[in-house]
This record gives C-alpha cells, sequence and structure tokens, in this order.
C-alpha cells in the first residue's frame, strides 16, 4: 500500500515523469492523501464512469480492469507516477455532485472491506472532489491528470 499518494496536474507525460524523484512538490497544482493503492482507485473510479453502479464491484471484475499506465519507469524504490485515462479525467471533469457522492460512497465502502480499521483516515469524499476539481483543469488547460505515490 503506497503511504503518500499525490494527484496532479501536469502539462504533458514528460513533466509529470519528471517528478519522479522528488514528487511534485509545489510545482504543480495537487490533492494529497495517504494510505490507499492509487492504482486501484484510478480503475475504480475509471469502471464506475464506464459501468455506474452504487455496488461496489467484485475484487476479481476490478482486476481485469483497464489499469492506468505509468508515465516512468518503476524502479524497485516503490515510486510509482501513473497517468489518469483521458476518459476517466473527462468524466471526473463532467461529474455532477451526486456522481462523485456516490463513488465516494462506494470507494469508501470497497476500501473498508479491504482494510478494515488499517484504512486511511483521509475524507476520501474530500479527495475525490479535489481530484474532480484537478481533472476541469486538465481538461481546460489541455494537460494531463497523474498520480506520484511512494
Amino acid at each position: 500500500m503506497a503511504h503518500d499518494i499525490v494527484f496532479f496536474l501536469a502539462p504533458d507525460d514528460e513533466s509529470a515523469a519528471a517528478t519522479r524523484l522528488q514528487g511534485p512538490g509545489r510545482a504543480f497544482e495537487s490533492v494529497t492523501c495517504r494510505f490507499i493503492e492509487p492504482d486501484t482507485a484510478i480503475a475504480e473510479w475509471d469502471m464506475y464512469f464506464e459501468e455506474p453502479s452504487a455496488e461496489a464491484p467484485p475484487l476479481e471484475r476490478l482486476l481485469r480492469w483497464s489499469w492506468p499506465e505509468w508515465v516512468a519507469t518503476p524502479v524497485n524504490d516503490g515510486i510509482e507516477v501513473f497517468a489518469l485515462p483521458q476518459r476517466l479525467t473527462r468524466a471526473l471533469a463532467n461529474a455532477g455532485a451526486a456522481d462523485l457522492e456516490e463513488l465516494a460512497g462506494r470507494w469508501t465502502t470497497r476500501l473498508r472491506s479491504a482494510d478494515g480499521d488499517d484504512m486511511t483516515d483521509d475524507d476520501l469524499p474530500a479527495v475525490l472532489q479535489g481530484v474532480a476539481r484537478l481533472a476541469v483543469s486538465a481538461v481546460r488547460t489541455g494537460g494531463g491528470l497523474y498520480s506520484w505515490s511512494y
């Protein structure tokens, strides 16, 4: 499980990949959280917008979903930089409050069932709303939405 996760805006994959060693820092608009798996979250959010449902998907179905791609070659240091799929970025940018609330509830339920007491202390609906705000900026500016984690 990743300890520190930063969802951030960057103008392109090259700029996002350059954050690999030090993280995005203050150079990029971002939302932070802790103790989640960003690739799983990204896949789950993408699945929600492609196949909306208030119920969390079975783990087997989620594992078969299209996962985000790395923008920096992973090495053995635990740092990962993913690009959120463009369709997910557009879906988050266009999502209404009800969609985000339903997705946050579903995501929280899945994390609670998987992680129990070890679940993150972050306000997951606030994290998701923050990422959706970043998505609005990404769509408006033509940039990309990424996650950095360690």
